[in-house]
């Protein structure tokens, strides 16, 4: 892909399309999780940043029901109906993010006209760094704009999250379209995943940055060892509600309940509750430190986080573990800890500017040694949301 920008997109959006300019660009950015993971589905708290990664879309209104939605990454267009059932398409899967929020919009009798779509990213794919929820909120923020309903945001970006269970069949949070919808310049944001609350935290990382490392795996596992993650939750909060009736997610629990319960809970179960129960207990005390200008603390929470994502939910891998323990090791650096979904992707490490150089460089010779792959290194400042930035 060539350099990702709004004169770009349009050009090719014109020439894709009867050489119509586009009445819209929206742009939606990736995310990265600073603490709190797999906390969302089991509605508990997390604390995400928007990145200066994004995905951009172009789209004209038209005047049939036709859709037709062009990846100019993959150079590829799907066409469709919205007279007919919109239907999952299995070749084609880049385009179920955008169908999916389509089919939605539908069933909430939201009234379209058919529309002219392109679209292109720079979020590393297969990072973890939520590239599809960007195109989802992406066509969603540029649905709105052509077709001028009113839904407000944190109800839009639900929308976008029950099109990636409902239609695409991947059982995540609200955490990856809210981020992308709601994120903001120089902030991350605390978000209560149940009553969708939020807060923008300023990021005073002072003489610190977040670096990203993306380990250049993704194993197969994460889709269906994933929603295996959401079954054992639920069949934890099922034994918890029994003594404990107001347990209606892990979310409400305590880590006494959970222990009072531990022996009529299978041991995997148990871990499982376990690192959501005490990850929600992190997110929190990571806002206090902040608040507090305490990075130390933040980071040794990271730390924390990352070893009961291992152990207790075990959604790391060895080539993430390697990355982790390097960061750890080395000066000038406060925490280190994967990110995003697991077996593989990102890892997200708290360090001092002055060390950055030195630690790219050497982290990128050890993990060739290691594993023979060369990581990528990404510093990225928190970014707005999603946002229309062009069109006529």
């Amino acid at each position: 892909m060539g350099q990702l920008n709004t004169q770009m997109v349009s050009r090719i959006f014109t020439n894709l399309f009867d050489n119509k300019p586009p009445q819209v660009i929206t742009r939606a950015p990736g995310r990265v999780n600073l603490i709190g993971e797999h906390t969302d589905y089991n509605e508990g708290y997390v604390f995400p940043m928007a990145l200066e990664f994004q995905l951009l879309t172009a789209a004209h209104r038209r005047s049939d029901r036709l859709v037709r939605i062009h990846s100019i990454d993959y150079r590829k267009t799907v066409e469709f109906s919205l007279d007919g059932p919109i239907r999952f398409d299995p070749v084609n899967r880049w385009s179920n993010y955008s169908r999916g929020v389509l089919a939605l919009l539908l069933e909430n009798d939201i009234k379209l006209s058919g529309i002219d779509l392109a679209f292109s990213g720079n979020i590393p794919q297969g990072s973890g760094l939520s590239s599809s929820a960007a195109l989802e909120v992406g066509t969603a923020l540029t649905l709105q704009a052509l077709n001028g309903f009113s839904m407000e945001r944190p109800e839009l970006a639900r929308l976008c999250q029950q099109a990636e269970n409902t239609f695409v069949g991947m059982n995540c949070g609200i955490m990856d379209q809210f981020i992308s919808m709601m994120g903001q310049k120089h902030h991350a944001l605390f978000l209560d995943c149940r009553s969708l609350e939020y807060r923008h935290i300023p990021l005073e990382l002072n003489r610190y940055r977040f670096v990203i490392c993306h380990s250049g795996v993704k194993h197969s596992l994460v889709d269906s060892e994933y929603n295996k993650r959401r079954e054992e939750c639920n069949t934890g909060v099922a034994v918890l509600s029994q003594r404990f009736p107001r347990i209606k997610t892990l979310r409400d629990a305590t880590l006494t309940q959970l222990n009072a319960c531990r022996k009529e809970l299978d041991p995997v179960v148990y871990r499982r509750c376990r690192h959501v129960i005490t990850e929600n207990q992190r997110v929190l005390q990571s806002i206090d430190s902040l608040n507090q200008n305490d990075l130390m603390t933040f980071g040794r929470l990271m730390n924390e986080s990352h070893d009961s994502l291992r152990d207790d939910y075990q959604v790391s891998c060895d080539e993430i573990d390697l990355l982790v323990e390097f960061a750890r090791n080395f000066k000038g650096i406060l925490g280190s800890r994967i990110t995003g979904g697991g077996f593989g992707g990102c890892t997200v490490s708290l360090v001092e500017i002055a060390q950055i150089s030195d630690f790219s460089k050497q982290l990128i010779e050890y993990y060739q040694n290691k594993t023979h792959i060369t990581p990528q290194i990404y510093i990225s400042t928190p970014a707005a949301g999603a946002e229309i930035i062009g069109g006529k």
